[in-house]
């Protein structure tokens, strides 16, 4: 079946990518950091039913998830990760944390579905967005999730697929951190302006309402034992 690797800006140099080069079932492609529709839609059109393979930040992962989704080839493409560096998704997915063996995972593992995370702004959410501190109401699914001031919101894919997100309310005061974690289909905030950051990458624009909600297709993604 092979694969299509997706070495993602510094990472492009990698001296285990660069061995696949010499496989005939993987072809190994350098894009820039948080790839863009000009640097990944030309791809996509020639997989032919092999497996798109990324190495990089959970921020690349979610670029070229982006336009995974935007092609409408969630339902076709099965997507592996390798991280480079601290990563959200490696903790979510389970990848093993030896670069070799995620390699292997992400080329051969088995396909498991993991929640496919959008936002109303267009994006997606692949490992961790963050919020706050602000001030507000936020709703997951019907249950009233906060309603006032807030340290923080952290919202990831659930793993097991079960729910489509979690989302944990992080409150601060004289007694410490209190954690309020709630399950659901969707997360929507209305509160003071704030820039949510998704994946690492910081919303450009301060918004007053922000909403994750669980797409219709999960990703299908390989995590498996290979």
């Amino acid at each position: 079946m092979g694969a299509l690797v997706l070495a993602c800006g510094d990472s492009a140099g990698h001296g285990r990518w660069t061995s696949l080069t010499q496989r005939d079932d993987v072809e190994v492609r350098a894009v820039p950091s948080n790839p863009a529709r000009p640097d990944v839609d030309p791809l996509l059109k020639d997989l032919s039913g092999r497996r798109l393979a990324v190495l990089g930040t959970d921020a690349d992962l979610a670029a070229v998830v982006l336009r995974v989704l935007r092609k409408e080839l969630v339902d076709e493409i099965t997507v592996g990760f390798v991280p480079v560096g601290d990563s959200w998704v490696a903790d979510l997915w389970g990848l093993p944390p030896d670069t070799g063996k995620a390699i292997e995972v992400a080329l051969r593992g088995d396909v498991d579905p993991i929640p496919l995370i959008r936002d109303d702004a267009g994006g997606v959410l692949v490992g961790l967005g963050r919020i706050g501190p602000t001030r507000g109401v936020a709703y997951c699914d019907d249950t009233t999730a906060l309603r006032g001031g807030v340290s923080g919101i952290e919202v990831t894919p659930d793993p097991s697929g079960r729910n489509g997100l979690i989302v944990r309310v992080i409150r601060r005061g004289l007694l410490g951190k209190r954690v309020t974690e709630f399950r659901g289909r969707a997360f929507q905030l209305g509160s003071l302006p704030v820039n949510p950051v998704k994946d690492g990458v910081t919303h450009p624009r301060p918004t007053q309402r922000w909403t994750w909600y669980r797409h219709t297709s999960d990703l299908r993604v390989a995590r498996g034992v290979i």
